[in-house]
């Protein structure tokens, strides 16, 4: 009996929502989660970063489990273009994804300011910057990247579980919090909230965690070569044959 057909490709349009849906949620459980950290910790930045670093973890599992199926749950212009770098995904499709969770990013930080009513339009004036806080944000996205790949080469279904552990910890054992994604960073940029990053600090993030990418993409490929089997999430959904 020759093995089912695998489901068919969900329309573009369809993917792209579900990529600015699932970016909006994210950033809302980033930044919202920061503000009622910030509100309820009476002060102690530890229990502030514990009671943020919880909810984003979580909220990346259950995101990736119901949009993976359909867009591949990237969430991230880091992890859409590593799978360009990959050939696993076309540049027009790359760069629909980007846009869609740029979009995405900035309307949940709109949303969880609108929710605990502080003012819409905002720019961080939390300053991250330095040779250690670049550092950290390399080794996050090439942290991230490197736990995509091996997991869909060898696990898929362990993908949301293991992204959503993975940004857990890197939110303590990196000294920038591990953002690990150039979406959240500027979305973040646009917060004068616990979660956020000045704007003029933003370009070094992103070009520590494209340069932390990069290297996971050259390391995955020889750990790991091309992925072949349909990956459940994280990856573009492969088409019916």
């Amino acid at each position: 009996m020759p093995p089912p057909m695998p489901p068919p490709m969900p329309p573009l349009g369809q993917r792209a929502f579900c990529e600015w849906l699932g970016t909006a949620f994210l950033l809302m459980g980033v930044v919202g989660s920061g503000i009622m950290a910030q509100r309820l910790s009476g002060g102690n930045d530890a229990l502030a970063l514990l009671c943020n670093t919880l909810p984003t973890g979580a909220i990346l599992v259950v995101l990736i489990l119901v949009f993976g199926p359909l867009s591949g749950a990237h969430f991230n212009p880091a992890v859409s273009l590593a799978f360009v770098l990959r050939g696993e995904l076309p540049w027009r499709v790359a760069a629909l994804y980007i846009a869609a969770q740029l979009a995405g990013a900035i309307a949940g930080v709109w949303a969880a300011h609108l929710m605990f009513e502080l003012p819409l339009w905002q720019f961080s004036l939390r300053v991250r910057t330095g040779g250690g806080q670049w550092l950290a944000e390399a080794i996050a996205a090439f942290g991230l990247v490197l736990t995509i790949l091996g997991c869909v080469a060898r696990a898929p279904s362990a993908v949301p579980m293991a992204v959503g552990l993975y940004i857990t910890a890197a939110y303590w054992f990196t000294a920038s919090t591990s953002f690990a994604n150039p979406a959240v960073t500027i979305a973040r940029s646009l917060s004068d909230t616990f979660a956020g990053i000045a704007p003029p600090n933003v370009p070094a993030f992103i070009a520590a965690q494209l340069t932390g990418m990069a290297v996971a993409v050259i390391l995955g490929g020889w750990l790991w070569g091309q992925a072949r089997s349909a990956p459940a999430s994280t990856a573009e959904p492969k088409p019916s044959q």
